[in-house]
């Protein structure tokens, strides 16, 4: 027994100092103490024992480690009432056919150990016999947690001095300790930052509204804010939650019309020349805005239903901007205070049918209006 310590401590230093073979993966060391069944050779005069022992493995790849087992036995010698000491150590090394992150790693073994008989031999009992011993044999290391794994392992061993053969079945229970080697990757470059022209935090390729005022508060569309939906963004809003629908003024306040005018005014074919037969009618609409400085006009163009819709209204839209031409150029009229719109045939005031009810369809409107 004094002969096997200092070799066991050997050993176990060995399997321990093992220089590390990879510094790129996982690194594990089981403690994996283990019950099991030794079969002897004949020429051995020994019965079929329970065994027990532990090994310390240290898996320095993800399919390689290194094994160091220390076993005992007590097995009866065969037709006496004596028994024999038996004690092995020995060092494995175990192949796996998996990694440490799968839930089942078979795996093939060998190695070599230096075996001990105390109390008698298969020739004369009582006395000491030593040996050295090869194995070969495999296994599977089933995973329950990262710290916890069943280890079944079969075992043929060969005894070298007198050319024996045992064999040895065990299951354990292992604690792994694990540690990551390998070295962190470099941390990517930062990409470059989409360029943002308008300076308003919302990238050009998404950015919906470029060239927003510097400071102003923009959605995630890069688009200023229109918290009532007035169509008139918060900076310039001077009335904040406007009913929904409601018209407003470029100051984003509601607009309400005082009076309405109607010309009906007589455009030849496919044109918006206005005759100067018509200038008195639009006197009406400028002495309307001098009467008051804080009125606008919105000069309203319509057509009848004759034609196409899109044709109408581009056909609409440019005889209320001749209008409205006319009204600032004629009598001087702030062009801020007038807003041509054309509205094709969408809203017309009478049958479209007949003659007499196209002619009236077939208008302009100003529309003199306040800021409520």
């Amino acid at each position: 027994m004094n002969k096997l310590r200092p070799l066991s401590a050997a050993i176990l230093a060995a399997a321990v100092s093992t220089p590390v073979l990879a510094q790129d993966d996982i690194e594990t060391v089981y403690i994996n103490p283990f019950v099991g069944y030794q079969y002897f050779d004949h020429k051995r005069d020994l019965d079929e024992e329970a065994t027990y022992g532990f090994g310390l493995e240290y898996r320095f790849l993800p399919q390689w480690a290194v094994e160091a087992v220390y076993s005992k036995a007590n097995p009866d010698i065969k037709d006496s009432n004596g028994d024999v000491d038996f004690e092995e150590v020995r060092v494995d090394g175990l192949y796996y056919f998996g990694n440490q992150s799968e839930t089942v790693n078979p795996y093939l073994a060998a190695g070599v150990g230096h075996a001990k008989f105390d109390g008698g031999t298969m020739t004369t009992p009582g006395t000491e016999h030593e040996e050295t011993r090869v194995n070969l044999g495999g296994g599977v290391r089933f995973n329950m947690t990262d710290l916890l794994s069943l280890r079944a392992d079969l075992r043929a061993l060969h005894g070298l001095d007198e050319s024996t053969f045992d064999a040895q079945a065990s299951l354990g229970l292992s604690l792994a300790f694990s540690r990551n080697t390998s070295e962190p990757e470099p941390a990517a470059p930062a990409p470059e930052p989409e360029p943002d022209s308008d300076n308003d935090g919302v990238p050009n390729n998404r950015d919906q509204c470029p060239g927003t005022v510097s400071g102003a508060t923009v959605d995630r569309n890069g688009c200023e804010l229109d918290s009532d939906g007035d169509g008139v963004v918060n900076r310039l809003d001077d009335c904040p939650g406007t009913r929904a629908g409601a018209e407003v003024g470029e100051r984003g306040c509601e607009l309400v019309t005082l009076e309405t005018i109607t010309l009906y005014i007589t455009f030849p074919l496919n044109s918006a020349e206005i005759g100067s037969q018509y200038d008195d009618d639009i006197l009406k609409i400028a002495n309307a805005l001098k009467k008051n400085d804080e009125v606008t006009t919105e000069i309203a163009g319509h057509t009848d239903s004759t034609g196409a819709a899109a044709y109408n209204q581009q056909l609409s839209q440019r005889r209320a901007e001749a209008v409205a031409d006319r009204l600032i150029e004629l009598y001087d009229i702030d062009s801020e205070r007038v807003t041509p719109v054309g509205y094709g045939e969408s809203d017309p005031v009478a049958t479209n049918e007949t003659d007499e009810g196209r002619a009236q369809n077939r208008r302009v409107e100003a529309r003199i209006q306040v800021r409520r």
